[in-house]
């Protein structure tokens, strides 16, 4: 059923949304656990792990930009879900290692939260998908790549910070012991189907007209 080239896909994916999130939780919990500084390493992070598995997965890590991808048919069904769901994992599998290694135990952060953290991680999620989405039109590699995803991510959870912890990847909310779902699944699902279809309809059509002048 699935084929070398399929697992590899899927491996990437885990992998790289694993590591992501495991630089995440660990700078946010040490002494320079701020947002300017997670969002530096959280990018770089994105940006390493584009330059080593764009060419395999595509380098999504986050269940919001895949499912974006899927509703403006760039992802089909089957991979959007077998994307998200191992980019989930992934989460998973980031808060296992930090408790293991930090021998802890992450505190569940959850609980109700209102629209102005929802619409923070919106804004955050819409910002990174409308870089990578750049990215991805322009075909982007090497060091542009890196720098370009990395930065819109990193620029995301700035963003997103000012109203909450600036998860902006649900992934990264469970790795933290923080899945809300009215507020770090909604608004980064929310962020990533509007700023993959922003860039879609209205963007990318006056990127390929520049190209052919």
């Amino acid at each position: 059923m699935f084929g070398n080239k399929k697992i590899a896909m899927l491996l990437a994916e885990l992998v790289g949304t694993a590591v992501l999130a495991l630089v995440f939780i660990g700078v946010q919990r040490t002494g320079i656990g701020y947002p300017f500084f997670i969002a530096l390493a959280a990018g770089l992070a994105v940006g390493a792990m584009a330059m080593v598995f764009g060419a395999t997965s595509g380098a999504h890590f986050n269940p919001a930009l895949t499912l974006g991808l899927w509703t403006a048919r760039k992802v089909k069904t089957i991979p959007a879900i077998l994307y998200i769901a191992v980019q989930i994992l992934g989460g998973a599998i980031a808060f296992w290692t930090y408790n293991f290694l930090a021998k802890t135990h992450i505190a569940s952060m959850s609980g109700h939260y209102g629209a102005r953290i929802m619409i923070g991680e919106a804004i955050g999620v819409f910002v990174f998908v409308i870089g990578w989405t750049a990215a991805a039109t322009q075909k982007f590699e090497g060091l542009k790549l890196a720098a370009t995803v990395g930065g819109s991510f990193a620029l995301g959870i700035i963003i997103a910070s000012l109203a909450s912890y600036g998860f902006a990847n649900p992934a990264i909310a469970l790795a933290d012991n923080s899945f809300g779902w009215s507020t770090y699944v909604l608004g980064a699902a929310i962020g990533g189907v509007v700023g993959v279809n922003f860039y879609k309809y209205l963007l990318a059509g006056t990127v390929k007209a520049k190209a052919k002048k």
